[in-house]
């Protein structure tokens, strides 16, 4: 590139925001986490969460089943699973049958299931309730979420959080800061443009400030491509945004050590108003495909013996099926703590299904102790800037 275009491309890039784009989540901060990978990787066995968000309201009940309560199958005579279909937790509870892997987990005492979580008041609307578990804040709508103030209270360091994919959750908005973002579906750059981008990040002591931040950044944005290629198509050959394929990422991620202290992923599609025994239990049979090998190979390493997951959805399902052989917007459900420092066993009391709140079941443990739990046990911080005074633990670390 001609020393002239490149200047005005620079200064055209500074004054328009790029570097403030080129320097943000996706193309600083990548490099940064490789960067300080290699330079101050984690120590073995520290504490990392992987938070899995079920988009779209999940059931509970047909999750964690309550195949002995007589009211189950009277609510959903359709849509109840039978006690030979279940896998038995104990004489009362079972998983659905799609969650085999996570059985395994249970009986090997690595599966924390905390039942009856919800919050005061709860809201059946998908966009409100979930802003409520993401900013752990049920009482009035704030900017910020739970991991962001968590990264600002931590130092303000994005690569200390990583989204796996293109949208950021507002989880992982702090007032200062905001989690970097990895796209698994991204494409390594064409030999021309790796060309431009090469020429554009040469350094030049003519450079004023501004354009030495967008020529970093083009530089950064280079050694990410070569570095995360491999990644984003690792395992069955092609990329995908599927949770087996972020989760693949995010253990790559772990055993090469980088700095980062929490990963999101998620898996959407179970706002199951119609149809949903054969729809929610494919889903769970993804959920469990993907997440019990992601378990059993960070136990078996060095750098991921300290990962602990959480599974949660922004709300559960209401107790009775509708007329569509499905079931609409309830309130409270079941949230997995899994990994080799969880605790496994039940956490909270089991939610009546007769004893109701207008047909919803009614909250029988706050989201933020279980929160409060992770931000404690799991990355070491104090809880009180995340999710507020009041809370405690719950026991499953």
């Amino acid at each position: 590139m001609p020393e002239i275009n490149r200047r005005r491309f620079l200064l055209a890039s500074a004054g328009v925001g790029a570097a403030g784009l080129l320097s943000g989540t996706l193309a600083m901060t990548l490099p940064e986490l490789l960067a300080t990978g290699r330079d101050r990787p984690l120590a073995p066995g520290t504490g990392i969460l992987v938070i899995v968000t079920l988009y779209g309201g999940n059931d509970g009940i047909n999750t964690v089943i309550p195949y002995a309560d007589g009211a189950y199958h009277d609510a959903r005579p359709e849509l109840a699973y039978s006690p030979e279909e279940v896998l038995r937790l104990d004489d009362r509870l079972g998983l659905n049958p799609g969650l085999k892997g996570l059985s395994q987990v249970w009986k090997d005492n690595h599966l924390a299931i905390v039942r009856g979580v919800s919050y005061p008041k709860p809201d059946h609307s998908h966009f409100r309730s979930m802003d409520i578990w993401q900013t752990a804040s049920p009482d009035e709508p704030v900017s910020t979420g739970w991991i962001g103030r968590w990264l600002d209270d931590d130092g303000t360091d994005p690569v200390h959080a990583v989204n796996v994919g293109a949208v950021l959750p507002p989880l992982a908005v702090g007032e200062n800061t905001a989690a970097a973002t990895l796209l698994p579906d991204a494409h390594p750059l064409s030999a021309s443009t790796a060309t431009t981008i090469a020429a554009l990040g040469k350094p030049d002591i003519r450079d004023t400030p501004a354009m030495a931040a967008v020529t970093s950044a083009y530089r950064a944005s280079g050694t990410a491509d070569a570095t995360f290629a491999p990644l984003m198509t690792a395992g069955d050959g092609h990329s995908s945004t599927g949770l087996a394929a972020q989760l693949r990422v995010v253990a790559d991620c772990v055993k090469a050590a980088v700095p980062t202290r929490v990963y999101m992923v998620d898996l959407d599609g179970f706002d199951t108003h119609a149809n949903e025994r054969s729809t929610q239990q494919d889903l769970l049979t993804s959920l469990d495909t993907a997440l019990t090998p992601f378990l059993t190979e960070m136990a078996a390493d060095q750098h991921g013996k300290g990962v602990v997951v959480l599974v949660y959805s922004e709300f559960g399902r209401r107790v009775h099926a509708n007329a569509s052989q499905g079931t609409d917007h309830g309130t409270a459900g079941p949230v997995f703590v899994a990994g080799a420092p969880v605790r496994g066993g039940f956490y909270g009391d089991e939610p009546s299904l007769t004893d109701l709140d207008n047909g919803d079941l009614k909250t029988t443990t706050d989201f933020r102790d279980v929160y409060h739990e992770l931000l404690a046990g799991t990355l070491g911080a104090d809880p009180g800037p995340c999710v507020g005074p009041g809370r405690k633990n719950i026991g499953f670390l």
